[in-house]
C-alpha cells in the first residue's frame, strides 16, 4: 500500500517508537492522527509533523470510538493503524518477605498493552471494513507492537511478558479474522530500543544494555522501528506474522 495521501492512526504516538513512526508516516505524505494520554507532548508532536492529536485511553471503548470518528471526519477513512501505546511494570511473582505480586499492577499492564491493543484493532477494523479497496487488493494494514519479552521474559517481567505474549498470540487469528475484509495484521517485536523510559537510566547502563546486542551492538533507534512499519505497509504479502527487530539478541534471565 502506498503511504502517500493515506490516513493513519498511531497510538502512543507522542513519544518513543510511536512518535518516530508518526513522523515517518507524515514525512511520506500520510495524514496522521496521534492517540496518546500525554496531551502536552502529543499536541507538540502533532504540530511538528502536521498531524492531529487526540487524547485517548486505549482501554475505553467510547473514547476510542469517538476519537476514530473524529480522525475519519478530518482525514478520511484511516487505512493504517500502528499500535504503540503501552506501559511496563517490573515485579517478581513472589517478592521480598514472600509477598505475592499484587494483582492491580498486573491487571493494569494487561489492560493497556493487550486489551487496549485489541480494543483499537477491533474498532479501527470495523470502520475500515466499510471503505473501498485502496489498490484493488487491500483495504489497509494494522501493525502491533509486542516485545522480545514475549518470548524471553526476564525475571520480574511476568506482567509485561504476558501482555506482549498475548499480542503475539492474537496476531495470526486476527489476521485470519480480517482476511475476508482485505485487512492485514502484522506485529513487530522490538528488542532493546532507546525510548523515554530508557532515557531515565544512567548512560553507563544504557551502554551496557546496548553491548548485549550481538549486532549492531547498541540500542535500537526509534526510526529503525518506524522503517520496519514502512516496510510492512508497503509489502502486501506480510500478514499474520510477528517480526523480531532485535539485532539477534536473546534475553538472559536477568
Amino acid at each position: 500500500m502506498e503511504i502517500r495521501n493515506v490516513a493513519a492512526v498511531v497510538t502512543g504516538g507522542a513519544s518513543g517508537l510511536g512518535a518516530a513512526t508518526a513522523e515517518l508516516l507524515a514525512n511520506r505524505g500520510a495524514r496522521v492522527t496521534i492517540f496518546d494520554m500525554n496531551e502536552a507532548a502529543g499536541q507538540t508532536h502533532a504540530a511538528k509533523i502536521g498531524g492531529r492529536f487526540a487524547k485517548v485511553n486505549v482501554t475505553d471503548e467510547a473514547n476510542v470510538a469517538e476519537a476514530l470518528a473524529a480522525a475519519e471526519a478530518a482525514h478520511g477513512a484511516a487505512r493504517v493503524l500502528v499500535n504503540c501505546a503501552g506501559i511496563a511494570h517490573g515485579g517478581k511473582t513472589v517478592g521480598k518477605e514472600s509477598v505475592p505480586h499484587a494483582l492491580g499492577p498486573f491487571r493494569k499492564v494487561i489492560e493497556i498493552n493487550l486489551i487496549g491493543t485489541f480494543n483499537v484493532i477491533a474498532q479501527f477494523a470495523a470502520r475500515l471494513a466499510k471503505a473501498e479497496l485502496a489498490n484493488n487488493e487491500e483495504r489497509g494494514v494494522i501493525v502491533n507492537t509486542a516485545s522480545v519479552a514475549a518470548f524471553e521474559g526476564q525475571i520480574g517481567q511476568a506482567a509485561y511478558s504476558a501482555s506482549k505474549g498475548g499480542v503475539v498470540g492474537m496476531t495470526l487469528p486476527i489476521a485470519r479474522d480480517l482476511a475476508a475484509l482485505a485487512i492485514r495484521v502484522v506485529t513487530i517485536a522490538p528488542g532493546i530500543f532507546w525510548t523515554p523510559m530508557m532515557a531515565g537510566l544512567p548512560q553507563e547502563v544504557q551502554d551496557s544494555l546496548g553491548k548485549q546486542v550481538p549486532f549492531p551492538s547498541r540500542l535500537g533507534r526509534p526510526e529503525e522501528y518506524a522503517r520496519m512499519v514502512e516496510s510492512i505497509v508497503g509489502n502486501p504479502m506480510l500478514n499474520g506474522e510477528t517480526i523480531r527487530l532485535d539485532g539477534a539478541i536473546r534475553m538472559p534471565p536477568r
